[in-house]
């Protein structure tokens, strides 16, 4: 664990110091190319990094904070694009920006910096901490269905609240405000909305400048079929991500399975744009609310449990993960326990 720790704080020294040669170099540079070819090596090494961990957690981490995000952003960066274009106002701006998932709010509220109802994110913090955690504790007694539900809402909640936390202490330390990177996914009432408009919305971002924005502009007069393509290509890219993600944590060749998950999602969303734009389905029979969401959670859980699920749970990743937060939860206690005794013995 402390070699671990160690290790992430040299890997996490290393970063700053690659991304603040790009601040200063990479803008200095005229042409494209030269630009492209300076931030390349930074970008090789970010994406591999994440090999040297043994831990799920630190390897997820750097895979998605650096390998998964960082390197399009740089990349996007050389080619005057993406959320480090322009040039944020100093180094520490440009490196938050770079290395975490967060993206500045273009029309900031001065009445509420933080995008989530307190409560709301409390109450999740509890769910997460003391419901989800405990019940593995008897996970021998529960069904495959349900346990599979409970994974389902792991990955969401320590997605979400570890992000937003991330969020929160950035926010704090720029002094600006920043875009949520979660929005109510299980509210969503249709795919475009769970993918576009709710869930882990820094990468959905991303992958619109990188991947859709350039198919979509390929062509001066784009048609329907391009905008088919560009979401089908979109998502295709999203799941080969996501296969090399899984390479990071299990070190396995890839089994295609997330993939197709996401092959199936952008087929479906696509076919589910088109009728919108060309029927008047939806106009004339509006579906109830409550009932696309039904549908929208449903297939979205329904399809990963057939087809995201099977890898991680094949590899103990759920196991691993499940381990580490029970740990970590374990040490902080620890530690709080000793700092609490020192204080009251003073």
């Amino acid at each position: 664990m402390e070699e671990e720790l160690k290790l992430f704080i040299q890997v996490w020294v290393s970063a700053i110091i690659s991304v603040t040669y790009c601040y200063y170099l990479t803008p200095k540079i005229k042409t494209s190319l030269l630009r492209l070819l300076s931030v390349l090596p930074v970008c090789v090494l970010f994406l591999i990094i994440p090999i040297f961990f043994s831990t799920v957690h630190s390897s997820f981490t750097i895979a998605f904070f650096l390998s998964g995000l960082a390197v399009p952003k740089l990349i996007l960066f050389a080619l005057e694009k993406g959320p480090l274009f322009p040039l944020p106002p100093n180094l520490p701006h440009f490196v938050c920006f770079a290395c975490f998932p967060i993206k500045l709010q273009k029309k900031p509220n001065p009445e509420n910096t933080n995008h989530f109802p307190k409560w709301v994110f409390a109450l999740k913090v509890f769910i997460f901490g003391a419901l989800l955690l405990q019940a593995y504790h008897y996970k021998q007694f529960l069904s495959t269905n349900f346990l599979l539900g409970l994974y389902a809402l792991h990955i969401y909640l320590e997605l979400e609240i570890s992000l937003t936390l991330i969020k929160f202490l950035v926010s704090i330390t720029l002094g600006c405000d920043l875009e949520p990177q979660f929005n109510e996914p299980y509210l969503a009432t249709s795919l475009h909305d769970f993918w576009g408009h709710r869930w882990n919305l820094m990468v959905s971002k991303i992958l619109w400048l990188a991947v859709y924005n350039p198919i979509r502009q390929w062509r001066a007069k784009s048609s329907e079929w391009d905008r088919f393509f560009a979401i089908f290509a979109t998502f295709l890219v999203s799941g080969v991500a996501h296969e090399i993600l899984y390479f990071y944590l299990t070190r396995e060749k890839p089994t295609w399975e997330v993939t197709w998950f996401f092959v199936l999602h952008g087929f479906c969303m696509a076919a589910e744009v088109a009728l919108k734009r060309k029927t008047k389905l939806v106009q004339r029979w509006p579906v109830n609310p409550a009932v696309s969401r039904l549908l929208t959670v449903g297939f979205v859980f329904v399809t990963g449990v057939w087809l995201f699920s099977p890898q991680p749970i094949r590899h103990g990743l759920m196991e691993m993960f499940i381990n580490e937060d029970l740990f970590l939860i374990d040490f902080f206690n620890r530690k709080l326990y000793i700092l609490l005794g020192l204080f009251t013995s003073l």
